[in-house]
């Protein structure tokens, strides 16, 4: 199973970063597989811990492949990156290993903490819309522009039906970046 969260990281410098990234979970381990060239993949390898953020704000997995990843954040409990602040739960995680491969190593992680600030209330069809077409977006390069247009007409269809201000934004935020990514625009 492929769960859709936040990953926060940080280089030796204490710079934070956030991603997007669907981890995998087996058994009592996390299971985390950035593709090359990756600053999540650079900073597990300088530091060995991570965040994993549960989030329902699709504007942040929107906001982090457009740009926009100056969310708030606060300390975690027990390790050095800190929490994502509109996470409705988090994982702290210690890398134990990674095995390497060209393409997408595997980044092998426990949790050393886990903790619930929110309830999550389930995601509504333009929530998920937003999600799918953020993981377009992080594929544009790997995808047809013909598989692009017929993924976003079926997303569409549930979106305008559900869609709040905060997926309105995020949805916005996403077909720029397509149509830039269309028209050869460098962001």
């Amino acid at each position: 199973m492929i769960q859709e969260t936040i990953v926060s990281t940080h280089n030796a410098d204490g710079i934070v970063h956030l991603a997007p990234m669907g981890i995998h979970q087996h058994e009592d381990k996390i299971i985390i597989l950035p593709f090359r060239p990756s600053t999540t993949l650079d900073n597990l390898r300088d530091s060995h811990v991570a965040v994993i953020n549960y989030c329902d704000d699709v504007r942040v997995f929107a906001g982090c492949l457009t740009g926009r990843r100056n969310w708030p954040l606060r300390d975690a409990e027990k390790i050095s990156t800190p929490v994502l602040a509109c996470a409705l739960a988090h994982s702290e995680l210690e890398v134990l290993d990674i095995e390497e491969h060209p393409v997408r190593p595997k980044v092998i992680c426990r949790a050393v903490y886990q903790a619930n600030h929110a309830p999550f209330n389930g995601f509504n069809r333009a929530q998920f819309a937003v999600l799918e077409a953020a993981i377009l977006v992080s594929r544009l390069s790997m995808l047809s522009a013909e598989k692009i247009a017929s993924e976003l007409a079926y997303l569409r269809i549930g979106f305008e039906k559900t869609a709040g201000e905060r997926e309105c934004e995020a949805w916005a935020w996403l077909m720029t970046a397509i149509e830039d990514f269309s028209s050869g625009v460098k962001s």
